[in-house]
């Protein structure tokens, strides 16, 4: 197993505007971070996938694992293929949901055409679609029909499921997990809190968490998911975390050009 690490623009969110995605590109790059994109700026309706932002994103992520949260207002099957032609481009995955696939929410899977075409979109463009968890049946059934698609395991999602408990989550979709989205809760709502939370997720369940994902041969990326405070000090507390108190593999190095507290929208 090799874990790289990506921050997702949602820790930006109330402090984006037009302007200041270079910097925060800059930002994540300067501290060994890739970046996993929202299809939007909090707020706003402009797609950053269409085609006429390519050029910028391609440059503003040169020299960064990418990855790209899918857009969440029910696609098209030309939107899906102009955001897969996009992913294509910048090396990215796509993490995406049911609903987003056209996938009802059913007990019995059927209905999946729309979904079948942007699998088989994906498939051609060698760009690799990880479904995002939701509740467990549905996710088994989706990995069982489509051989190709991932899962994108939400941490902070397994510590809500009133069904099963975090570590039989974990257990039934690690074989197939490529991302993972690393945040913590109390285990009431998805407050998507730095991971450490006191009184949220336990030390034993991020250990069997990474326990059980290192059983499996899978290149994961790994996604910090929080939401604002300021960047700097959730992105240290995360890392802290993770890779200093965990002990988790690989973790991202500061390169020369980081200032710490350097981040400063425009």
């Amino acid at each position: 197993m090799r874990i790289r690490y990506v921050v997702s623009t949602m820790v930006f969110w109330g402090r984006e505007h037009p302007l200041s995605f270079e910097q925060e590109c800059q930002f994540l790059k300067s501290m060994g971070f890739g970046i996993e994109l929202w299809p939007t700026i909090k707020g706003q309706s402009d797609c950053r996938y269409q085609k006429r932002n390519w050029t910028r994103l391609i440059s503003a992520t040169t020299g960064m694992l990418v990855a790209m949260r899918s857009r969440n207002d029910s696609p098209t099957l030309e939107q899906w293929y102009e955001q897969i032609e996009c992913a294509k481009l910048l090396g990215a995955n796509i993490i995406t949901d049911a609903q987003n696939m056209g996938i009802p929410d059913v007990p019995e899977l059927n209905g999946c055409d729309f979904a079948d075409q942007v699998v088989k979109m994906a498939d051609e463009c060698q760009v690799q679609l990880c479904i995002e968890t939701g509740r467990l049946s549905m996710l088994k059934q989706v990995g069982k029909r489509f051989e190709s698609v991932r899962y994108c395991l939400d941490v902070g999602f397994a510590n809500l499921d009133r069904e099963f408990s975090f570590e039989q989550y974990v257990d039934a979709l690690a074989p197939k997990v490529s991302h993972l989205h690393l945040t913590d809760n109390y285990g009431h709502l998805d407050d998507h809190e730095p991971p450490g939370l006191q009184g949220g997720i336990s030390r034993e369940n991020w250990d069997h968490l990474l326990n059980t994902l290192d059983k499996y041969d899978n290149e994961i990326v790994g996604s910090f998911e929080m939401c604002p405070c300021m960047p700097d000090v959730m992105i240290r507390q995360a890392r802290e975390f993770l890779f200093d108190e965990l002990k988790w593999p690989d973790p991202p190095q500061k390169q020369s050009g980081y200032i710490e507290g350097g981040y400063n929208p425009i």
